[in-house]
């Protein structure tokens, strides 16, 4: 099978952890290890997240006084996608001596009047509690808002349109390379009257990415790992309940918060419409589990998988 699979951030960097280096390359030497299994089997692309990294960048920029302006966010993106595709690149290597891994900045299209520009919604960064987040965004010009119990900085997140270097990845995967492409959803960029592409401030959705990219790629199956076990409906509600195997319309019947588990399950639910094959949504340790039938929340057309011949 044709596998992608999308990292979250806390695969990376868990809530409460320090963002010192050796920290979030331990995570993501761990993150390898639960990979190579899928890897030894399938093709497998990866995307990941980079919330807390581009968050803190931009906080490291915005407090330098050798700058005469902070960094935008385009290059903000650029630099993590270096940085975490760097670290997962070599942890897969050494988990899988003998295969070829290529970790690629990838650049992703997106509409220069798109009204998300307008509207701040991608969480970014650390958490803070409200008094200190508000503090900084009087500072900073920041739009902060409230993410559970915490709150957080939010920066436009544009739709994607297509990953620019999709053609080069296709052409990697199909000669057997793992390849790690799309870091927080890929840098945004527009292109002008003539063609040529340029930056913009803004984040786009990994997941969103990630279910357009495995379209183009023509992938069998779209993983979105995180750290939950499943997704779970009525969640902090006391009629709470995990769902198992699921179709898109049962999903998309019920509410999900817009800031993090929203965009999984739309993800998901537009690869599943628009291919007709299978994504899930669960915990990163539990992979080939999810693959398997037996752990996560499965999305399939008829609710089923392995999906059975109705023959």
């Amino acid at each position: 099978m044709r596998v992608i699979v999308a990292l979250g951030g806390n695969a990376v960097l868990r809530r409460g952890q320090r963002p010192d280096a050796d920290v979030q390359l331990a995570n993501v030497r761990a993150a390898a290890r639960a990979l190579a299994a899928l890897a030894a089997e399938h093709e497998l692309v990866i995307t990941h997240g980079n919330g807390p990294q581009v968050g803190l960048l931009a906080m490291q920029s915005a407090a330098d006084p050798g700058l005469n302006a902070p960094y935008p966010f385009d290059a903000l993106g650029a630099q993590t996608q270096g940085l975490i595709g760097y670290w997962m690149q070599q942890a897969l290597q050494n988990a899988l001596p003998g295969r070829q891994v290529l970790a690629m900045v990838t650049q992703t299209l997106v509409s220069a009047v798109d009204p998300a520009f307008a509207e701040p919604s991608k969480f970014v960064g650390q958490v803070y509690e409200q008094e200190e987040a508000e503090k900084l965004a009087a500072e900073h010009g920041w739009t902060v808002r409230q993410d559970g119990p915490h709150w957080r900085r939010v920066v436009p997140s544009p739709a994607p349109q297509r990953v620019v270097e999709t053609r080069l990845i296709r052409r990697m995967v199909g000669e057997g390379v793992i390849v790690v492409c799309a870091g927080g959803g890929g840098v945004p960029v527009v292109r002008d009257e003539r063609g040529r592409l340029t930056g913009v401030e803004g984040v786009v959705d990994k997941d969103l990415t990630t279910a357009m990219l495995a379209e183009a790629l023509e992938c069998d199956a779209f993983l979105s790992l995180t750290d939950v076990p499943r997704v779970m409906r009525g969640f902090g509600t006391p009629h709470q309940s995990e769902i198992g195997h699921t179709t898109p319309h049962e999903l998309r019947a019920l509410d999900f918060p817009a800031g993090s588990m929203g965009p999984k399950v739309e993800a998901v639910c537009r690869f599943v419409e628009t291919t007709g094959d299978m994504a899930a949504i669960g915990r990163l340790e539990d992979a080939g589990s999810i693959l398997g039938g037996s752990a996560g929340t499965i999305v399939t057309p008829n609710g089923r998988w392995p999906l059975t011949s109705t023959l």
